[in-house]
């Protein structure tokens, strides 16, 4: 047969006869041909729509192209976009309203338009919740061009289109489907952080939503809107700066939308709308890693996080540690009043601590709520006697980073080195020590730092670990026997160190 080669060797490839390759080009140039026959009927039913009144059935065949279409030609995208122009033009003429004295025909023909929408815009709707990022990308933006137009209108019409119109579904869709990570993501970068209004009604669909949320969705719900939510960088600082509108701008100099104590209560009450819900561990450490910075923005009544926080408190380990952190920032930031803060804090210096995976953000977070020289001396001592008889029992990578911790205390605290150098105190005393032994004052098990007795005992425990096994600890835990004439420590330089990744320090 002309055009093979045959081969004796077996696996050999077979090269194309020119019959194929005909063959396969023809195929090709068929397929090709009914794309273009199938972009050439789109567009002549849009024209003929926007021609003539007469012609608006054609909007059903577009829709049966959007359902039904050759995804391989695209047919269906185009035909998505066809219908889009087509209802921009059809509401931007006003064809989609009813006015008094029109005809009955006219108002049957409006109505079926608007039932042809809702079924375009549920359909934008599926293909937006699906599984495809790349036509969920082009389901967003035409959905988007739709609420542009639907919003232009003035007055109620468009503050209306905003709460219940093609946004509002949007917005659920966003949040209602596990498959929108990438919409939700180009929602917040396209239009929410450049737009002050569609981040206020996007607020408010949220809430809306979470409000209306079925038992069985409220998971899925609360999830994606944290997810929505959480990628909100831009706070207003005044309403001067709400200026950028997608839609219509507001009217009125009283609206809503020109107040920026508005967009804080909306903002806000989305919030509480997901704490309300019983979260997962997960997710509270997430909003409380952005608490401070995207969460409490949005607050203008911040007392109204402290059961949130008290609640994640409760939940233990690391989310305990991050809602303090919450706490602080309330407390340094907006003068809130919490004067239980320490003995919480304190709680947490448990046996596990130095063990823990979290232990180097717990000493960031420990080393900024000490940081206040206006302490008193005997809750410091507390904290500095804790972390030092749990670091006889702690691994030598958690050890190195009490050392210098209890270092830059002293430094900052001088009432509290006579815990270094303490000396017994008469005659009896010392024979007492030299011949008994004498009781450690400090109460471990006490919960209150302020009632431990650790101002009145000594640091015994780091006089023991300068006899560690390990040089290195050992050397370093010599540092506060030595005159107190060097510059506080780094911390940094000590996180994050594991057994073998404990090394030569320059002390």
């Amino acid at each position: 047969m002309p055009g093979i080669v045959a081969s004796d060797a077996a696996g050999k490839k077979r090269k194309r006869s020119g019959n194929e390759v005909v063959a396969k080009s023809s195929k090709t140039s068929k397929k090709s041909q009914d794309g273009e026959d199938a972009q050439s009927q789109i567009l002549s039913l849009e024209t003929q729509i926007l021609e003539s009144k007469k012609n608006y059935s054609n909007i059903a065949t577009l829709l049966e192209l959007c359902d039904n279409g050759d995804k391989n030609s695209g047919s269906d995208v185009a035909a998505a976009v066809a219908l889009c122009r087509v209802y921009c033009r059809l509401m931007a003429g006003e064809k989609m309203i009813k006015s008094k004295g029109m005809k009955e025909s006219d108002l049957e023909a409006v109505d079926w338009l608007k039932a042809q929408y809702k079924l375009y815009i549920r359909m934008l709707c599926d293909i937006l919740g699906g599984e495809d990022e790349a036509l969920q990308s082009t389901a967003l933006t035409l959905l988007m061009c739709l609420v542009k137009e639907e919003t232009s209108q003035d007055g109620r019409r468009a503050e209306q289109a905003w709460k219940t119109g093609t946004f509002f579904h949007v917005v659920r869709t966003l949040v209602a489907s596990s498959e929108t990570e990438a919409a939700r993501e180009e929602f917040v970068e396209k239009y929410l952080e450049e737009h002050d209004d569609v981040r206020f009604y996007t607020y408010l669909a949220v809430a809306q939503v979470l409000s209306k949320a079925q038992e069985q969705e409220r998971d899925e719900i609360v999830a994606n809107s944290l997810s929505l939510l959480s990628l909100v960088e831009n706070v207003p600082d005044s309403a001067d700066q709400i200026e950028d509108w997608y839609g219509q701008p507001p009217e009125s100099p009283k609206h809503a939308l020109l107040s920026l104590q508005q967009h804080k209560k909306i903002a806000q009450e989305a919030w509480l709308s997901i704490f309300r819900n019983a979260l997962t561990k997960e997710q509270r450490k997430h909003i409380l890693t952005i608490f401070t910075h995207r969460i409490t923005p949005w607050f203008t009544k911040v007392e109204m996080l402290m059961d949130f926080l008290t609640d994640s408190y409760n939940a233990g380990g690391a989310t305990s540690l991050l809602s303090l952190s919450g706490i602080f920032y309330l407390i340094t930031e907006k003068n809130l009043d919490y004067p239980a803060f320490y003995t919480k804090l304190y709680s947490l210096l448990d046996e596990s601590i130095l063990h823990s995976k979290h232990r180097s953000r717990f000493f960031r977070l420990l080393d900024t709520f000490m940081s206040s020289t206006h302490l008193p001396a005997a809750l410091v001592a507390s904290f500095i006697k804790r972390l030092s008889r749990l670091a006889l029992h702690a691994p030598p990578g958690g050890i190195v980073v009490v050392v210098p911790w209890v270092y830059n205390m002293m430094k900052k605290h001088p009432t509290c080195t006579f815990m270094l150098h303490r000396v017994p105190r008469g005659k009896a005393e010392k024979k007492k020590l030299e011949e008994e032994g004498m009781d450690d004052p400090f109460n471990m098990n006490e919960r209150d730092p302020m009632e431990t007795g650790a101002i009145d005992s000594c640091l015994w425990e780091l006089e023991t670990l300068m006899s560690h096994y390990h040089p290195n600890v050992a050397t370093l835990a010599k540092i506060v026997g030595e005159q107190f004439t060097k510059r506080n420590y780094n911390l940094e330089d000590f996180l994050d160190h594991t057994y073998s990744g404990v090394s030569d320090y320059c002390l």
